[in-house]
């Protein structure tokens, strides 16, 4: 057993909680909000800062980047996890941030940590103490604010969007943890190989938290002065676990590049999406389904065949299960991603839908009306309807079945790709059709 140096005294934290800058000049990352001059750096270092969401992925800086404002602000901080909170430690919060300001004059910076699990009624409690400036409210969200948050508290915080750090930024990171002898790990005197360093790099995902993390279990392993090698790093890491989230934005980005992918007509990426949703945990079976809205959406009657293939991929995989049925899902993939593009269908039911919308409810024209009694035979209904079956080619030329209101309306325009270019060739050959029709020029609409 390798027993460590004591190199921290009585200081149990974890090696993230241990590094944690304790001022901006240390804070890694994020350069596009706190380059030097920019307007947040400057608010900070003045110690004016206000309300703030922050939202970004795990182990992007978003609780160092509260306590580095509230250090500045010279203000109390305060902390609650939306996790195990509710409105009762809400109260208790700005209770207290208020007698602090009556006994100290100091501020309070509330920070609210996966503020997105808060319901509305608790968001809502916030709003007159942000009003009333009893606290410097600061949020921090794994999850789009936009769907997350209320409006309320959109309105009076800015939100500042993080991002995962650089390989250069994990770097720093990295580099500190193994040379500063107080906090991190310098007391071991511990090395990596190029290839061990790549791999953690790799592996952290833009996340510090996790690189550090990571790196502590090695050094738990080591003896001191050792070189760490890759061999070690995949022996506490035997698999990479995907970052994912059933119900957050990786889910739907996940999806979201899939379903475009497989429209941008790119099968290795459409497999690649695929591949990663089913690492994390994803249901194969949300994937079939939204393959039956790109074969209709994004193929349509370019390729009607997209629409059988899909579902076939859906009804295999609910016959033979995930091993086989993740194949024929994937199969319908790379289909779809090759068949030829048509948004045509998708683009005129919109326009129908807008027309009925937007337009007068117009009445049915009488001749198509039906007619099972005789009293609306007697009214009219169904009178001079022509059968199609009975007229040349089975086709009416020239008859009309849109109210007279919407004659000139031509929702349909299908394009010239795949199987639909036969269909745009039909449709140019029927309304040539009734472009001859003396019942077409008799019926026209007048100006």
């Amino acid at each position: 057993m390798v027993t460590l140096p004591l190199a921290f005294g009585s200081d149990f934290r974890p090696l993230a909680a241990r590094l944690r800058p304790r001022q901006l000049a240390d804070y890694v990352g994020q350069q596009h909000l706190l380059a030097a001059g920019s307007p947040l750096q400057q608010a900070i270092l003045a110690g004016r800062v206000h309300s703030l969401i922050l939202w970004g992925p795990p182990g992007t800086g978003k609780t160092t980047l509260a306590e580095l404002i509230a250090s500045h602000a010279q203000a109390q901080m305060q902390r609650l996890s939306a996790v195990t909170a509710g409105i009762k430690e809400i109260r208790d919060s700005i209770q207290q941030a208020k007698l602090h300001q009556q006994q100290y004059q100091q501020r309070t910076l509330l920070f609210v940590d996966e503020v997105h699990r808060f319901n509305k009624a608790q968001q809502d409690a916030f709003l007159p103490h942000i009003e009333d400036g009893t606290i410097i409210f600061i949020g921090a969200t794994t999850e789009n604010p936009a769907f997350a948050l209320n409006n309320a508290i959109l309105s009076r915080a800015r939100v500042c969007v993080l991002k995962p750090l650089t390989e250069a930024d994990l770097q720093q990171v990295l580099a500190r943890a193994l040379t500063d002898a107080e906090l991190g790990l310098g007391a071991q005197q511990l090395t990596l190989e190029p290839a061990a360093e790549q791999l953690l790099l790799r592996l952290a995902n833009g996340d510090a938290r996790r690189l550090l993390n990571l790196l502590e279990q090695l050094a738990e392993l080591a003896a001191p002065q050792s070189e760490l090698t890759v061999a070690q790093v995949q022996q506490i890491v035997p698999q990479q676990l995907p970052g994912f989230d059933r119900d957050g934005d990786l889910f739907y980005d996940l999806i979201s590049a899939l379903h475009k992918s497989v429209r941008g007509s790119d099968p290795d990426a459409a497999l690649y999406w695929f591949a990663r949703i089913l690492a994390g945990g994803g249901d194969p079976l949300y994937v079939a389904r939204r393959l039956l809205a790109i074969a209709s959406e994004d193929i349509g009657n370019a390729d009607p065949r997209a629409l059988t293939l899909a579902l076939n991929a859906w009804d295999t995989f609910s016959r033979v299960g995930p091993a086989e049925g993740e194949r024929a899902i994937a199969q319908a993939l790379v289909y779809l991603a090759l068949a030829p593009k048509s948004n045509a269908v998708y683009l005129a039911f919109n326009q129908a839908k807008a027309l009925v919308a937007e337009r007068p409810d117009y009445p049915v024209p009488l001749h198509l009306r039906n007619a099972p009694t005789a009293l609306q035979q007697q009214l009219g209904h169904g009178a001079g309807y022509r059968y199609a079956h009975d007229e040349p080619g089975a086709y009416a030329a020239g008859e009309r079945y849109l109210p007279p209101e919407l004659w000139q309306q031509q929702l349909y325009q299908p394009s010239e790709r795949g199987m639909e270019k036969q269909l745009a060739e039909k449709l140019r050959y029927l309304r040539a059709l009734d472009a001859q029709s003396p019942k077409q020029r008799s019926t026209e609409p007048k100006s």
